[in-house]
């Protein structure tokens, strides 16, 4: 599937794309191929529907959707718009930013999309049984993309297949739908979803949507919406239906090559690298200056999220107990953390004293942490690839650091003292998978059988069966070499409902770190403003790199002034 959504190159699709009335388009494309023309056979219905899969690469859909960390309490963003989104997370965005328009026609361009293949797709010389197949796969897709807008930008107009672009282009000015129309519209497509989907592809459309992912999205539409006891029939239908999804053995190994394809991934988006295959995920936006090509890493982990990770007892992690003073005390960080360069500025002259603690204490924590984050002074050296050769990189702090990775140590390339992160950033050169930063071969998840496990979790909680809860979650917990809930010691008691819910929100928070899902997460527990606004961005020693100002409106987003501007018949969210 991969190969195929890289080779159409979307030459004849983008002048089939139906766009709505909010994109800004001189004149619509009937120079190009027409409708009439294309939709043939089933050639051209994969190629458009590869067109589909094609538009959830680009950066403000979901090729890079690890930023949105940025504005939860587990990332840092150190860059504008969809690469930082400082001015979203400081506060200082207003319906004109335009990352809010930019995200906005993304979504619709996948809608767009879905529904000319949808409008098209009864003119194909196929068996009816397979239209119908690839009108579920449409439908899906369309789904996907109106459920990030209603979660985005509350209730949003709906375009469907009706809509005759050709005729209504230059009136396309309908009023915003409710948020509850909009989600009875998406739950509408993914039930005919899970109706026409196949259960699997072979290996040639790996990666193409399966009844398995309808039923994975429907359940979390369902969650967000708190109706429980109906998302967890959608999700106990992903775990006991038959579709054969398992947690992958190796959590680190889930964001490289082969992990990435492994029964885990439910919904992913597809990326390819090398010379000749350049279709990747850009990782030029989270790795670090000593990663293939050298990168800039707008995305880092904030050390509320390092902090979060146990002991692999299950023992709540404390700075206080290795170094009295820490939590309260920047010097006492400072001789922790800090080295001494020599005279030229080019090798570590001394270390800290504490150097071996921290070793003893990382390889003491949830292994996780270590698959996730490049930590300072970790024996666990970051594979880089400098001057076109590995070099194992070593991450120093220093009050000034003028440490580089052509001397062997890992910096954040905007000069401050942060945690970098280690999950989805190349090591050395991918064995040769690499050869641009902006094309990872390592493919995007966006639903796991993990992210399932802990949503029924979730559910069960609020339906008062804790217990079967705690199992869920122990799965997960299991996987990743820890101590189970309920085993023993009162630290990893998990009873009560407030008990459980804390673990849920503890785990999804270390198992999804940089993969945009806690930005959502938070919003939907009402916990946003509370766990964001006037949260410092610190450094690892307390130095504070800014502020986060989550005010009330920013649990929507406004709808971009310049869609209001085009259609008066558009409301603005309230504060906006």
């Amino acid at each position: 599937m991969k190969k195929t959504i890289k080779h159409i190159g979307l030459t004849a699709f983008s002048s089939l794309l139906l766009l709505t009335g909010c994109y800004d388009m001189d004149q619509y494309p009937a120079d190009k191929v027409s409708s009439g023309s294309f939709w043939q056979d089933e050639a051209d219905a994969k190629e458009g529907m590869m067109g589909i899969y094609s538009s959830l690469k680009k950066d403000d859909a979901f090729g890079i959707y690890y930023t949105r960390d940025c504005l939860a309490d587990i990332g840092i963003g150190l860059n504008w718009g969809v690469y930082g989104f400082i001015e979203v997370a400081q506060g200082q965005s207003n319906s004109t930013t335009g990352l809010f328009k930019d995200i906005w026609k993304r979504m619709y361009d996948g809608i767009a999309r879905s529904n000319t293949l949808i409008t098209n797709i009864k003119h194909v010389d196929m068996d009816e049984s397979l239209i119908n197949q690839y009108i579920a796969e449409a439908r899906f897709m369309r789904a996907f993309f109106y459920n990030e807008l209603l979660n985005l930008y509350g209730g949003v107009p709906i375009y469907d297949e009706t809509t005759e672009i050709d005729k209504e282009y230059d009136n396309m000015y309908k009023t915003r739908n409710t948020e509850e129309e909009v989600r009875n519209f998406i739950l509408a497509d993914l039930e005919y979803a899970c109706s026409a989907l196949p259960k699997t592809w072979d290996d040639a459309d790996k990666g193409r949507v399966t009844k398995g992912t309808a039923y994975a999205l429907k359940g979390k539409v369902l969650l967000y919406n708190k109706q429980y006891q109906d998302a967890a029939t959608a999700f106990e239908e992903v775990c006991n239906g038959g579709y054969g999804y398992a947690l992958y053995p190796d959590y680190a190994g889930l964001f490289k090559p082969g992990g990435d394809e492994s029964t885990e991934m439910i919904f992913a988006v597809q990326n390819l690298g090398g010379a000749s295959t350049a279709y990747g995920m850009p990782v030029h936006y989270i790795a670090n200056r000593a990663s293939y090509g050298g990168c800039i890493n707008c995305l880092v982990p904030s050390v509320e999220l390092v902090d979060m990770y146990e002991y692999k007892d299950g023992r709540p992690f404390d700075w206080d107990e290795l170094f009295p003073g820490f939590s309260t005390d920047n010097t006492v960080k400072e001789n922790v953390f800090y080295s001494t360069f020599d005279a030229d500025g080019k090798y570590v002259a001394e270390y800290p004293e504490s150097v071996a603690t921290l070793q003893k204490m990382y390889a003491e924590r949830d292994p996780r942490m270590e698959s996730t984050i490049i930590l300072p002074y970790t024996a666990n050296k970051y594979k880089g690839w400098v001057n076109n050769a590995a070099k194992d990189c070593e991450m120093i702090i220093a009050p000034s650091n003028p440490s580089n990775e052509t001397n062997g140590y890992v910096r954040n390339a905007f000069g401050h003292n942060t945690y970098l992160y280690r999950k989805f950033v190349p090591e050395y050169d991918m064995d040769g998978l690499i050869t641009d930063r902006f094309h990872s071969p390592t493919n995007f998840p966006l639903i796991r059988y993990a992210d399932v496990l802990l949503m029924l979790a979730e559910c069960y909680n609020e339906n008062g069966n804790q217990s079967k809860a705690v199992e869920l979650i122990n799965q997960v917990r299991q996987r990743a070499g820890i101590a189970l809930l309920n085993s023993g010691p009162s630290y990893l008691q998990a009873t009560g409902k407030e008990q459980v819910f804390e673990r849920i929100k503890h785990e999804r928070a270390i198992e999804f770190a940089a993969e945009g899902i806690r930005y959502n997460d938070l919003k939907r527990w009402g916990l946003l403003i509370s766990m964001t606004n006037n949260q410092a961005q610190v450094d690892v020693v307390g130095k504070v790199l800014s502020t986060k100002a989550t005010e009330e409106k920013y649990k929507l987003w406004p709808i971009p002034q310049e869609e209001i501007d085009m259609n008066e018949h558009l409301v603005q969210n309230t504060g906006w």
